[in-house]
């Protein structure tokens, strides 16, 4: 299968366990394609932030049990993460990059005030 680079990373993997490497081991854990692969992950990140990449492990979740809803039966998709070693002196910040920026003090929302 063919993939384009822009289609090969979903997404960082927003967990505990993966914010911990991240600040402790540097290493980036991200939602892949489940047709991807090492060569691919390795291609796509150096392309698109420009770093170096010293290694790549992938994991491959299995979907989970089977469950049934009246008479269809589903299971959880198949997910596939990477988790990837930078080389010295690289970094990539996808925890602030990730989701809404956080707002300063000064505009977010007031609250309510009672009425006197």
């Amino acid at each position: 299968m063919d993939l384009k680079i822009s289609n090969i990373i979903l997404g960082p993997w927003m967990t505990d366990k993966a914010y911990k490497l991240n600040q402790e081991l540097k290493k980036l854990v991200l939602r892949v394609h489940p047709h991807a692969n090492k060569p691919m992950v390795k291609e796509a990140l150096e392309k698109l932030f420009q770093v170096k990449v010293k290694n790549i492990r992938i994991v491959v979740r299995q979907g989970k049990r089977v469950r049934r809803f009246r008479k269809r039966e589903t299971q959880k998709p198949l997910v596939k993460k990477a988790i990837v070693t930078l080389r010295e002196g690289v970094a990539i910040d996808i925890w602030n990059q990730a989701g809404a920026p956080a707002l300063p003090a000064e505009t977010a929302p007031a609250t309510k005030k009672a009425n006197a």
